[in-house]
């Protein structure tokens, strides 16, 4: 085959294949329960029970782990409100429960706390889809929340995050993260105050900094702030401070909080269009039905331009990477010495049925342009991407903001040619 373009799927569906390994089991993705009812008075706290044997190394990143989020917590600890602690209580009234909780939701947690480390965004935050979903990807119906974080489609809109009947960027746990942890530092640059950002995520940025105009900025006690909020808003922050308290100082609460290797520990793999889901689990060595619960933004089997990545633990990762970069060796070699015939792992039926489009190899495809805009004074990247149906991720990327403020009369690059 002489197409370059006709190579390079078959490549990656036959080269690959050799790359593949059987399936490892993935992360833990036990379904997740909501808490027990809430008890009127809280239990008493206990002894912790012992730390279960572990080798040394696990111990190590876990503790590593858990001690760089309690590092980086910035807001009250659990006796600043008599709230704080019936509501950790509650949490953590089954034990065991919250333990299984905690468990499923810890490759996630770990991810979510990269990010917010990226944006410098206070630790507690990243225990905030623990307050919204419990970590649980829910799938959003009409106008309904979704995802994670819980976001309803015109916040999505705002945050670039793309959405339609095959793609959900609300659920995508990379896409979401990256948006919401920009927002949320966003908002303490305006409010500059972390309980101010959880009442603005809760309540709606442009309704809490009216109340700040109207009654200033609320004093460092109490420690949850007695702005004319819905109480809802007031106990959406008690919440967060609750569950931050757990992970303060678990052993007050008899439970103990799970370890993760490193090799279990999220990334993104970059991924080609025309990719499949199954294609690159199995290549990544994992099952598929795993893959899709890390991914639950991906409706189809297919992977296009809406999923340029795809999460998954780590040894996972760099197993595809290398089915992926043996592949691509492979086509590059293939394209390069423009013979009659194909390696011997192409098909000739599928070199025979590409024959009539090789027929005029010599005519170049046309070419397109890549759309562009000019920064507007006053405009945003939120607002650029929402009027250009991009996401803010893609113009970070092609753009190589990475947090980097634009200027009026900047040119950005909107896609590829």
């Amino acid at each position: 085959m002489t197409s370059a373009k006709r190579l390079l799927p078959i490549v990656l569906a036959s080269l690959l294949a050799a790359c593949a390994t059987p399936p490892t089991t993935g992360p833990k993705q036990a379904p997740l329960t909501a808490s027990p009812a809430p008890s009127p008075t809280p239990p008493p706290a206990s002894t912790a029970q012992p730390v279960s044997a572990q080798s040394p190394t696990t111990q190590a990143n876990t503790a590593n782990v858990w001690d760089k989020l309690r590092g980086s917590f910035a807001m009250s600890d659990c006796d600043a409100d008599p709230q704080i602690m019936v509501w950790a209580h509650r949490y953590t009234q089954n034990p065991q429960h919250f333990e299984s909780q905690m468990d499923s939701a810890l490759s996630q947690l770990v991810y979510v706390q990269q990010v917010a480390e990226k944006y410098d965004v206070a630790g507690e935050f990243v225990l905030l889809p623990w307050v919204e979903s419990q970590y649980r990807p829910v799938p959003g119906h009409h106008n309904l929340p979704a995802g994670l974080w819980q976001i309803v489609p015109s916040t999505a809109h705002v945050l670039g995050l793309h959405l339609d009947h095959g793609y959900d960027g609300r659920l995508d746990t990379p896409a979401s993260s990256d948006s919401v942890m920009r927002m949320l530092r966003d908002y303490y640059n305006a409010l500059h105050d972390w309980r101010l950002v959880d009442y603005a995520f809760n309540r709606g940025e442009f309704g809490i900094q009216r109340l700040v105009q109207q009654h200033g900025a609320p004093p460092a006690e109490p420690a949850i702030p007695k702005l004319p909020v819905p109480r809802i808003t007031r106990e959406h922050l008690t919440k967060l401070l609750a569950i931050s308290c757990v992970i303060r100082d678990p052993s007050r609460f008899n439970v103990e909080l799970p370890t993760l290797p490193d090799d279990q520990h999220l990334e993104t793999v970059e991924v080609s269009h025309g990719m499949t889901l199954s294609g690159a689990a199995n290549h990544a060595g994992m099952p598929a039905d795993t893959l899709k619960q890390l991914n639950p933004a991906v409706n189809s089997d297919l992977l296009d331009a809406n999923t340029p990545h795809l999460l998954m633990p780590h040894r996972n990762a760099e197993q595809l990477r290398n089915a992926m970069q043996t592949a691509n060796s492979q086509y590059m070699l293939a394209s390069a010495s423009n013979a009659g015939d194909p390696p011997a792992s192409f098909s000739f039926a599928d070199r025979a049925a590409d024959t009539q489009d090789d027929a005029d190899v010599s005519k170049p495809p046309p070419s397109r342009k890549a759309r562009t805009h000019t920064v507007r004074s006053g405009e945003s990247l939120w607002q650029i991407a929402r009027s250009c149906s991009v996401s803010v991720a893609t113009l970070e990327r092609l753009n190589n903001l990475h947090g980097k403020a634009i200027k009026p009369g900047q040119v950005l690059k909107l896609d590829t040619p």
